[in-house]
């Protein structure tokens, strides 16, 4: 979503387009409060609406703002290192061309679970919990990834790839809006 396009800008060095999305970011998402992952999934998502919205203030916030945000937008993350609170979802034919997505949104989730954990502070306990959901998608998402069925095959890769070369959540000196470096998880310093 959103995140992607933000990563595309910094990496083309699009500064305007980076502030444009960046401000957009922040009016649409900056109140919303009590995000229902118990929504998900519908039965053939393969992104998490409320993780990726996470994902992307993760990107538009200070590391305190997005704590504190992430505190009302996402109450129910633990402070354990327990998984139980977002399980990994089983696609129950991943030759179904719909029932597939199941397996790209535990990749999905991976990631945006790793990139809102990275973006925490040290200290922050939620870590504990954002990073166990993490492993558990990582593991399930990453064992679809096999190319045994087409409707899979063709595009879980990508997710795959995003995931394990962290994209987004990696150190990079890409320009921000405000001609700040970028940190760890791509906020601004």
């Amino acid at each position: 979503g959103l995140g992607l396009i933000l990563d595309y800008a910094h990496s083309t060095k699009n500064d305007s387009f980076a502030k444009l999305l960046t401000d957009s970011a922040k009016k649409f998402f900056l109140s919303d409060k009590d995000c229902p992952l118990n929504y998900e999934p519908s039965g053939e998502d393969f992104l998490s609406p409320c993780l990726g919205e996470a994902d992307v203030m993760r990107r538009v916030l200070s590391q305190d703002e997005f704590a504190k945000w992430l505190k009302e937008f996402l109450p129910q993350i633990p402070t354990s290192a327990s998984a139980n609170w977002l399980q990994p979802v089983v696609s129950p034919d991943p030759s179904d061309p719909k029932l597939a997505h199941l397996d790209g949104l535990n990749l999905s989730r991976a990631r945006t679970l790793e990139g809102n954990a990275s973006a925490l502070p040290q200290d922050d306990l939620r870590q504990h919990g954002l990073s166990a959901a993490a492993g558990a998608h990582r593991r399930a998402g990453l064992a679809a990834v096999t190319g045994a069925h087409y409707e899979g095959g063709h595009w879980l890769g990508s997710f795959a790839v995003y995931l394990t070369t962290r994209r987004g959540t990696e150190k990079s000196q890409a320009p921000n809006p405000n001609n700040q470096t970028t940190s760890q998880a791509g906020r601004s310093k």
